[in-house]
């Protein structure tokens, strides 16, 4: 696996070897071309300096033809030169020349091939005679490569040296990772410990928080677990006594004392599988399970499921309250989590209001909502308790219940955008469980 400094390295190198290249090549282009122009210059300076030099000399008449000096100052080393007449013949020259004549018909630069070599050649008139000055174009190449070369290697050094900065510059701007790696390395697989990685850049300051939240949700959830386990051996140990107690009876008994402790060994055995279904519930809706079984339901047939499970054959003593016009739409929520949440606030109530009194459920829909209200009619819950309604195993004085009812109904809350609200009065708690509803339902 690619780190993420040679990724970089590759990334940025890679950039400035190809912005390099292009300027170098720009650079170089344009110089030899500066350089052609020189040595063209060249030529034509050293033409002029002849013919300013003409009128000092002793021209040759006739067929004869004189030889320059070859150390003119006039002529740089290594260029020929030739003096002409007008009607082509060669009145001097250097001994650097070709060994045939130069062109020299047409006034101004152009190009010769003399005996394979590759001459520029450069023609003047000075009275009449024709200068003609040239050199040879491999040393003119010659020339121009060693200008290339040596402007060469100062652009590879500084490339070299751009690539080397950048990967220990992105060495060094990498170090406050490097060094918030290595706190997570020190970091013990069992600690929940936030992280402490001083002076670190604005960049990485949110992913240090990100990760100390991570740990703080974990430490939450761990801490969570740990109440739940604790809570659920001491709730499961009172039955399992009391189920061990009275079987040794039923043990020691015969008769109506055995049939007895028989019945009270069942009805443990009941609350502790009841106890049990809720934890379960109570993990399942708290974890990632999905409940999502593809069926849908309205408000009327949530609250009708709901009474039915709550009851447990006895509807009556649930009184339904529907409004005339109720919404069709299905609840936005898995229907097994809705059913749920308001079975279990229909329990409590059961639970909590005595047995000749009826509990009130009404059903309403309104601003994409489903709103369920739940009245009871028992003694209520003091205003400080309200808070600890929704908390794991809490009972109010000697309830029947094993406490973990509400704290289902906040988990499916939480879980599912719902809201709850609990309002105690003298004359009974009454509870609102809004869920809201599907936006896909036409004539809402």
């Amino acid at each position: 696996m690619m780190s993420l400094r040679t990724r970089l390295s590759l990334i940025l190198g890679s950039a400035f070897i190809l912005i390099w290249v292009l300027a170098a090549a720009w650079m170089l282009r344009d110089l030899r071309t500066q350089m052609m122009q020189s040595l063209d210059q060249r030529l034509e300076a050293s033409a002029r300096m002849v013919a300013g030099l003409l009128e000092q000399m002793q021209m040759p008449t006739g067929s004869e033809t004189r030889s320059l000096r070859a150390d003119d100052p006039a002529l740089p080393s290594g260029m020929a030169c030739q003096l002409s007449s007008l009607r082509g013949q060669v009145l001097a020259r250097t001994d650097s020349s070709p060994s045939e004549p130069l062109k020299a018909d047409a006034s101004g630069f152009h190009d010769q091939m003399i005996n394979g070599d590759h001459w520029r050649v450069y023609t003047m008139m000075h009275d009449n005679v024709r200068v003609t000055t040239a050199d040879r174009q491999i040393e003119r190449d010659v020339l121009g490569h060693s200008v290339l070369l040596a402007a060469s290697v100062p652009v590879l050094v500084a490339l070299f040296g751009s690539l080397a900065l950048v990967w220990f510059g992105i060495g060094r701007g990498l170090a406050p990772l490097n060094r918030m790696r290595d706190a997570l390395n020190r970091h013990s697989a069992d600690s929940v410990e936030p992280l402490d990685v001083p002076n670190l850049p604005s960049e990485l300051q949110p992913l240090l928080v990100s990760q100390n939240q991570l740990f703080q949700r974990i430490a939450q959830t761990l801490e969570r677990e740990r109440r739940l386990t604790g809570d659920a051996a001491h709730e499961l140990r009172s039955p399992l006594t009391a189920i061990k107690t009275h079987l040794q009876v039923a043990r020691m008994t015969d008769g109506q004392k055995r049939d007895t402790a028989l019945a009270h060994a069942e009805e443990g055995a009941d609350r502790m599988h009841r106890t049990l279904e809720q934890l379960l519930l109570l993990a399942r809706v708290e974890g990632s399970l999905s409940f999502d079984d593809g069926v849908q339901c309205d408000a009327e047939q949530v609250a009708r499921l709901a009474i039915h499970d709550a009851s447990h054959g006895d509807e009556q003593r649930i009184e339904l309250i529907l409004p005339s016009q109720l919404s069709r739409a299905a609840v936005q929520m898995p229907a097994a989590l809705a059913v749920a949440a308001l079975r279990n606030l229909l329990d409590n109530a059961l639970r909590h209001s005595q047995a000749a009194a009826k509990v009130e459920l009404s059903v309403e829909t309104f601003d994409g909502q489903a709103h369920f209200r739940v009245r009871d009619h028992g003694p209520g819950i003091p205003e400080p308790d309200l808070d600890k309604l929704t908390q794991r195993f809490w009972r109010n004085g000697k309830s029947p219940g094993a406490g973990l009812g509400l704290a289902i109904v906040q988990a499916i809350v939480q879980r599912c955008a719902c809201s709850l609200r609990f309002d105690s009065r003298h004359d009974g708690l009454r509870v609102e469980l809004s869920m809201p509803l599907r936006r896909d339902v036409a004539g809402e």
